[in-house]
């Protein structure tokens, strides 16, 4: 990690790793549980000398059980912890969906308000490492669709450095997806980054020619897109979602009444995902603002291949969101 001035350049899994170390020291409550999170260091290695610093009662390795464990920290949320529940890839988590949906996300609407779950479950997500089938894919919109969670997608450093201090205040059930192929990347943030809202969405680039409202991993390649559209005269705005459940609809209608275009990107498959319920929105409420027909890009719906040749084609690419807003803009 290097210091520069008032801002500090780090890997999108170290700004990961100090948001979990500063979560330990502010609250006594606070563990981290999960597969291999402890002597081994983590899948990632994103917990790597968390269990030396900590001790095994604040950094706890469980059995290959996503539902037992996963029960055991919706468990001790109820009893007055602050547990950080670990699921090593998105793909296992469907062996918990039992707890997460039908426990953690109905509890406090079952006891009429008297069962709070704060519960906060980190998952790793995504595609881009030649992961396949069995470690891959992106299912943000299976839980987006779910009430009762609060949904988060981790697109940046600032995020992945303070997303989870925040997470931890919710009394209710928080959802953080983090994304394996940012995990070697380098960013920089603010040399005292903490704590960031997990309300809003955020624009990371302002423009007004066209407005890509995308999440997660699909966020520096829309920004890289923009940096290409820039250079042929078309200021593209681009909105990081960052909230999946619930929508901040505010921020991304605001942009398009100010673009009069979208092209929604996420690599999730594109029936069913979060592009087509922010399309249902756009279109409820500012389709008279629209010059143009929405436009969505999202993954090719097939299981996740291992070749990375292949793996790539079923993705977004900054250069396919190039040529989407290209053909947009031509359509006037």
């Amino acid at each position: 990690m290097e210091q520069a001035g008032s801002t500090i350049k780090l890997t999108y899994r170290e700004a990961l790793k100090q948001g979990i170390r500063e979560a330990l020291k502010k609250d006594d409550r606070v563990f981290l549980m999960g597969e291999d999170v402890g002597r081994y260091g983590g899948a990632f290695a994103v917990s790597k000398g968390l269990l030396k610093e900590f001790g095994e009662e604040r950094i706890m390795d469980v059995p290959l059980s996503e539902s037992a464990f996963t029960g055991a920290g919706i468990g001790a949320a109820l009893a007055g912890l602050r547990p950080v529940v670990e699921i090593m890839t998105v793909n296992f988590s469907f062996l918990a969906m039992d707890q997460i949906v039908n426990n953690a996300a109905t509890l406090f609407h079952m006891s009429g308000g008297q069962l709070n779950v704060p519960v906060v479950i980190r998952m790793s997500c995504g595609i881009g490492r030649q992961l396949a089938a069995q470690h891959s894919h992106s299912w943000e919109p299976f839980y987006a669709a779910i009430p009762g969670l609060k949904v988060l997608a981790v697109g940046t450093h600032e995020d992945a450095r303070g997303m989870l201090l925040t997470a931890l205040q919710d009394p209710d059930p928080v959802l953080l997806f983090e994304y394996t192929y940012l995990l070697n990347v380098e960013g920089e943030i603010a040399s005292n980054a903490g704590a960031v809202d997990i309300i809003t969405a955020k624009v990371r680039r302002e423009g007004t020619d066209v407005s890509i409202i995308t999440y997660g991993a699909a966020v520096p390649k829309a920004l890289a897109a923009a940096d290409e559209l820039a250079t042929t005269g078309i200021r593209a705005e681009v909105v990081d979602l960052r909230v999946l459940r619930p929508l901040d609809e505010e921020t991304f209608l605001a942009s398009v009444r100010k673009t009069h275009r979208a092209l929604l990107v996420e690599e999730a498959w594109r029936s069913v995902s979060v592009s087509s319920e922010v399309s249902a929105r756009i279109m409820e409420k500012a389709f008279y603002e629209l010059d143009a027909p929405v436009k969505r890009l999202g993954g090719v719906e097939v299981p996740i291949p291992y070749p990375k040749h292949l793996e790539d084609a079923c993705l977004p690419q900054p250069n396919d969101i190039v040529n989407a807003v290209k053909k947009m803009l031509q359509h006037d």
